[in-house]
């Protein structure tokens, strides 16, 4: 009688985890064919706009969710978008990419913000994504590609809240690199630049251990 409990026991959890898993790539696909939809919409838009200046915002921390800034600085260097300004469509696009995160398919993510910051390179939500490219590419095990997204969230979007958490990834990824070089000066950069930070305090703890 035991053994047949267990029998059933295990054949429950077993029809529990096939259902969890066919959630989870039921999720995997939905964020898939929205932002598939989404890019045919935007690839049908309309003539290209001039590039607006964007203002500088903030989303949170290091690690804080998907909710996006509501601006982001203008970029040092001339970009054009090959999109008229729309945030409803923007903030669409930048969800479905988020979206991609949430269900763990990376490769799709990097695709997806990548595309969106060609499209909208002074969107409201470029700094942003420009972070979160870093992050996916990180996670991915792409430490070229994180690092160079890293930097640029610095270099295209110096008065964003998101710069001193890029920047301490940054050094996390030249660790990785084995730039011991970089690291330190980059961390002594997040401490005197932006005291106050949650990324300046875990720099200032690496800066000890160093």
């Amino acid at each position: 009688m035991q053994l047949q409990q267990m029998q059933d026991e295990i054949s429950r959890l077993r029809g529990i985890v096939e259902v969890q898993q066919n959630d989870i790539q039921q999720m995997k696909q939905e964020a898939l064919d929205r932002y598939k939809d989404l890019d045919s919409r935007i690839g049908a838009g309309g003539a290209p706009a001039a590039p607006a200046a964007n203002n500088s915002a903030s989303d949170g921390g290091v690690n804080t969710g998907g909710a996006p800034a509501s601006g982001a600085a203008a970029a040092q260097s001339p970009q054009t978008s090959t999109e008229p300004g729309d945030p409803a469509k923007e903030k669409l696009y930048y969800d479905a990419a988020f979206d991609l995160i949430k269900a763990k398919d990376f490769d799709k993510a990097s695709q997806a913000f990548s595309a969106f910051l060609r499209k909208y390179p002074n969107s409201q939500y470029a700094g942003n994504a420009q972070y979160w490219l870093g992050e996916v590419n990180l996670a991915k095990g792409d430490l070229q590609g994180a690092g160079q997204a890293f930097a640029k969230v610095s270099q295209l979007y110096p008065k964003h809240a998101k710069v001193p958490d890029s920047l301490y990834k940054l050094a996390d990824v030249e660790r990785r690199l084995g730039h011991t070089d970089k690291v330190k000066g980059i961390l002594q950069q997040v401490v005197a630049q932006y005291p106050g930070t949650s990324a300046a305090q875990l720099a200032q703890r690496d800066l000890q251990r160093l």
